[in-house]
């Protein structure tokens, strides 16, 4: 484990880093330091044989480099013997050293906890599975500091191998959770109280009986005496405030269009068009050097020729060099926003960051909010606003997007086309010069109009700003995450992209758990995570009833339950005795559902009622819809339609694939439980009207393309559920 700048650290020894853990609580190995043999001799009698014996000093912090440690001594020839061999290790260089005697910790676990001082979140505790295991699995959590009781037990359940921790384990209890919980929450809190700590190593942190007990610790102090990283939560702007400040962003009464173009393929002459296209219900102005008419409409040469106070909202498009005194007359005309698609700033060096801040000063200056530079364009549905320079335009819907590249911006859009589950707002921050993109989230916390918040990013320019909006966020909406420049490739990438720093991977993924973010893998699972919180409800719990009419789909569907931790319960008896009435008696009698082929018109949506409606489920992943209606478009689209009844038998299959789309709606919003439909058919509504995923679709909800989709948007229902339970 180690922190940034590890090379400029003043460390303590081993005996110093203890009795400053020991200051906070933290429990520590009985231990002496002494000068000489005979000391090291009355320590041991007064500790209790066996003991450990090892040198310490500046120049003995990593011991077993040197073989500077002698376990298991036993007797007081053993330990005077190791005594003579250690202190014939000393060398002149090596400054002053000691002899620490200590106690043999016994146990079979060895955990490592720690503080690292994040360049991007500031300080923030570590727990991982420490010893020999610590490199090999590298299996760690991280929570910023400070953090209380339940943020710590919950670093336990982060990691992979918690059930070393939380269960027995050859013969030992588990582990006193409440005392492990004790030690973090004291870490966090030496990383407010004790601002010069730059970094604390405690590995073993052994586990004897059920108590973790450090055995080992390096506590590393900033040369400056106070390490320039903040614990305390940045004081956010009130919700009037900041509705007001993007209210001329996202809801003007009118839009100035700067930069248009005669020439289709131009920035200017695309954002204008697609304001137009799209029926932006408020004004639409462009300007126009030669004030020439486009796609039949009048611009203006100059902003001072619009008349006064009727946009609030300039899109900009023209070159860097005139954007200033652009803003200027804007400002007088009563234009209160800017959005910069121009590029050409702090992309792009150094001349490119003088412009910008520039920039960001005269709009400051002005009182103008300002989105960009190098941005993409900006939505909202409700005003019917598609100020953008590229397609598409959504459908409406509650959904807010805001990204640190644009066209992840597109792709979600793209989504939401082609899934049906609609957007409310939409930005590309571009370089985020004034507005951030926490700002963002905090609006879309404010917002009536967002259920749920999604975005992209590539790196957090600061923390502590980021946490407390998404916490302000998440407490009350869900904010689905996906983050570039993981890797090292990514990281370098994402900084020539954005300018921004790609933080250590594993300490965002631990801020982001901590504070309920739900962190997708892709941007296709990340929009369909978004699209399943928009329209399903959270459910009360992990227990899942899979229901097929395919039986191969709910073997799958019941191995991806398992790897995502969600129960796949036991079929209740009450439920089973109500299906044995339905159906003949060849179906599963068991979770999953499977009905065999055995069902009528009525028994699917009976079914599906029949186990909403039971107090032990909570979820219910519904598979196989649409089969019928593919059969159906097989007869219509043959030499033999309409004859033979095929007419006839294509209508009902069609009718009966709706109608179980309209069962699964209705049954999850009279029991208040999610209900996810999932099929391999899901997009043939858009080749051949499938009336399965059609039915879904005007439902109003989303239909997932296979089970593992259904089953990891289920999944991540579930975690934020959890998390918001844990805040009431």
């Amino acid at each position: 484990m180690s922190s940034p700048g590890g090379a400029h650290r003043a460390p303590l020894t081993e005996h110093a880093s203890k009795a400053l853990l020991a200051d906070f609580g933290v429990p520590i190995a009985a231990e002496r330091l002494v000068a000489d043999t005979a000391d090291a001799i009355a320590a041991a009698e007064s500790i209790g044989y066996p003991v450990a014996l090892k040198l310490c000093g500046d120049a003995f912090l990593h011991k077993t480099e040197r073989n500077a440690v002698r376990l298991g001594i036993d007797d007081p020839d053993a330990l005077r013997a190791a005594c003579q061999e250690l202190q014939s290790l000393i060398r002149p260089e090596d400054g002053a050293v000691g002899l620490l005697v200590a106690e043999m910790v016994a146990g079979r676990r060895e955990l490592l906890a720690g503080l690292v001082r994040d360049p991007q979140f500031g300080p923030c505790v570590v727990l991982g599975l420490g010893g020999i295991l610590t490199e090999a699995l590298g299996d760690v959590v991280f929570a910023a500091a400070p953090l209380d009781r339940a943020e710590a037990r919950a670093m336990v359940g982060r990691l992979r191998a918690k059930h070393l921790i939380t269960e027995p384990f050859r013969g030992e209890p588990a582990v006193d959770l409440d005392a492990l919980a004790d030690i973090l929450v004291a870490l966090g809190r030496i990383a407010v109280e004790q601002p010069q700590v730059a970094s604390i190593d405690i590995n073993p942190l052994i586990v004897r009986g059920s108590a973790p007990i450090a055995v080992d610790a390096l506590v590393e102090l900033s040369p400056n005496d106070a390490v320039a990283t903040s614990t305390e939560a940045p004081v956010l702007r009130d919700r009037p405030s900041v509705i007001e400040y993007f209210e001329p962003l996202f809801n003007p009464r009118g839009i100035v269009v700067a930069g248009v173009s005669s020439h289709p393929g131009k920035f200017g002459f695309v954002a204008f068009h697609n304001l137009l296209r799209f029926g932006f219900e408020g004004e639409v102005f462009g300007l126009n050097r030669d004030g020439a008419e486009i796609l039949g409409r009048r611009t203006y040469r100059d902003v001072s020729e619009i008349p006064a106070g009727r946009a609030d909202l300039v899109f900009v498009c023209t070159p860097n060099q005139v954007n200033i005194e652009l803003l200027r007359g804007c400002a007088k005309n009563g234009i209160r926003a800017a959005f910069i698609a121009s590029g050409g700033y702090g992309e792009a060096g150094e001349k490119g960051r003088v412009r910008e801040r520039e920039l960001v000063d005269v709009a400051n200056e002005l009182g103008m909010t300002l989105a960009g530079p190098n941005g993409q364009g900006v939505i909202s549905t409700a005003k019917s606003m598609c100020a953008q320079i590229v397609a598409p335009y959504p459908p409406a819907g509650s959904i807010s997007v805001a990204s640190q590249s644009g066209n992840l911006v597109s792709a979600y859009l793209n989504y939401a086309v082609l899934t049906g589950v609609g957007i409310s707002k939409a930005i590309s921050s571009g370089n985020s010069a004034q507005t951030s993109l926490a700002d963002y989230l905090d609006y879309f916390a404010a917002d009536p109009e967002t259920d749920v918040a999604l975005t992209y990013l590539e790196g957090v320019a600061d923390g502590r700003r980021f946490m407390a909006s998404a916490g302000a966020l998440t407490r009350e909406k869900p904010l689905v995450l996906v983050k570039g420049g993981v890797a090292s490739e990514g990281q370098r990438a994402a900084v020539s992209h954005t300018g921004s720093l790609a933080s250590d991977d594993r300490v965002f993924d631990g801020v982001c758990q901590q504070l309920g973010v739900v962190r997708a893998p892709t941007v296709e699972h990340a929009y369909e995570w978004a699209a399943t919180f928009a329209t399903q409800p959270l459910p009360r719990g992990r227990r899942v009833v899979v229901f097929t009419t395919a039986g191969g789909w709910g073997v799958l569907a019941a191995d991806a339950c398992a790897a995502a931790g969600l129960d796949l319960i036991a079929l209740p008896e009450e439920i089973a005795r109500k299906i044995d009435k339905l159906v003949p008696a060849r179906w599963s009698r068991n979770n999953p559902i499977d009905l065999a082929g055995g069902e009528t018109r009525d028994t699917i949506p009976e079914v599906l009622d029949l186990v909403c409606a039971h107090p032990d489920v909570d979820a219910v992943i519904q598979l196989g819809i649409g089969i019928q209606a593919g059969q159906a478009h097989a007869f219509r689209s043959g030499e033999f339609f309409p004859d033979h009844g095929l007419e006839r038998i294509a209508e009902f299959h069609e009718r009966q694939d709706r109608r179980y789309a309209e069962a699964a709606r209705e049954s999850s919003e009279r029991y208040g439980k999610p209900v996810l439909v999932a099929t391999e058919l899901a997009y043939a509504d858009r080749d051949y009207g499938n009336a399965g995923p059609l039915g879904v679709r005007e439902s109003g909800r989303l239909c997932y393309p296979s089970a593992h989709r259904a089953v990891d948007a289920l999944g991540a229902l579930v975690r934020y559920a959890e998390f918001r339970r844990k805040l009431s």
